[in-house]
């Protein structure tokens, strides 16, 4: 009794020491898993919390509507699962730098200064995924400035936008085809480079006879400025369609990120079809907007006037693209006849109309 009792005392001893231990190892491996699934988890949320926001240039302009209407109702943010962050600028030549310098992803814009990037680049910087608007610019004048037609502009002053801009070429190819000498070449007709809210101002000071601009503020100075409209730019083009706005993006970004162009594109499509569907309640969405980034909402009568006179569409329009690269040539700020070779990439874009069932739109531009 005494020999078995002394075989099962060290077995009793023996037990609970390989079950602590056990125990311990268990424990050990267990808080190792935890460790790295909370390092893992951790991880994920800080790519999260630390993911670059996706950065969008616009114009508070109603040309740029989309940019606009998703801003106010975060449909791109929803649509791309990432945060935007607005970049608001005054005219093309500006987003095409900011472009140049990687301070944005991609920009809503005009034809001329994306040509004109374009040919700087040498087409490394950016390609054009979508249309977004067409029409909405136009020459306003004064209706006390005696200007009655064509011939009345000898010793005028008439603003745009920027020096470069899409409208500003406009201008300057229109006066040259009317026989008209610039200023700055030894004629007649001063062509000033204003912003758009300088313009009204002067416009009403009557310190300038008339503005080549776009919408909304070629409406706002034809009801706020006492303004009459003299041409609108859509007679200048077959069947009056012409491109006003681009959606360009960088090809950095393109590449890297094509699922994600994909979102944008889709949402850029729904918003252009939810503003042509209603555009009296569109309307206010926009009107709020601009409100909250310019202090000034507009007036109904302009609003209306704006949202007719624009086109919005995500067909670049590409047959007018070539005239637009012909103007920016014929006025000397292009050198060379310039090559547009590859300037579009709509692959993506028509992926999302076959999947919404609309129609594709064409390069007719190579």
């Amino acid at each position: 009794m005494m020999r078995l009792a002394a075989l099962d005392k060290p077995t009793r001893r023996k037990t609970p020491r390989r079950t602590a231990s056990t125990c311990r190892a268990t424990c050990v491996y267990l808080w190792r898993i935890l460790l790295a699934g909370l390092f893992v988890s951790g991880a994920s949320r800080a790519e999260v919390v630390d993911a670059k926001p996706f950065r969008l240039g616009y114009f508070p302009n109603i040309t740029h509507a989309q940019a606009l209407y998703g801003r106010a109702t975060g449909q791109f943010e929803k649509a791309m699962g990432i945060a935007i962050e607005w970049v608001s600028l005054n005219a093309g030549p500006s987003a095409i730098e900011a472009l140049f310098v990687d301070a944005i992803d991609a920009a809503f814009i005009g034809p001329s200064p994306t040509i004109n990037g374009y040919v700087k680049s040498r087409g490394e910087k950016f390609v054009i995924v979508a249309g977004a608007a067409s029409g909405g610019a136009g020459l306003i004048v004064r209706r006390d400035s005696g200007i009655e037609g064509e011939g009345d502009f000898d010793g005028r002053i008439i603003a745009t936008p920027q020096l470069g801009n899409t409208q500003d070429l406009a201008a300057r190819a229109w006066f040259l085809d009317k026989g008209y000498r610039l200023k700055e070449k030894g004629g007649t007709v001063a062509l000033i480079p204003l912003s758009n809210p300088d313009q009204l101002t002067m416009f009403k000071k009557k310190q300038i006879d008339g503005a080549w601009t776009v919408e909304p503020w070629l409406s706002r100075l034809e009801f706020e400025g006492g303004g009459r409209l003299f041409l609108e730019e859509k007679a200048l083009w077959p069947q009056g369609r012409y491109v006003t706005t681009h959606l360009i993006v960088s090809k950095r970004c393109l590449a890297e990120n094509q699922d994600l162009i994909s979102k944008l594109l889709t949402a850029h499509v729904a918003i252009t079809r939810q503003i042509n569907s209603d555009k009296a309640a569109a309307g206010k969405i926009l009107n709020a907007q601009l409100k909250k980034e310019t202090g000034k909402g507009l007036n109904e009568d302009v609003l209306a006037s704006a949202l007719g006179r624009v086109e919005l569409t995500w067909d670049p329009i590409a047959s007018s693209l070539r005239k637009s690269a012909a103007i920016a040539r014929r006025v000397g700020f292009l050198k060379t006849e310039p090559r547009l070779d590859g300037i579009y990439s709509l692959n993506l874009l028509n992926e999302v109309l076959r999947e919404s069932k609309l129609p594709e739109v064409g390069d007719s531009s190579n």
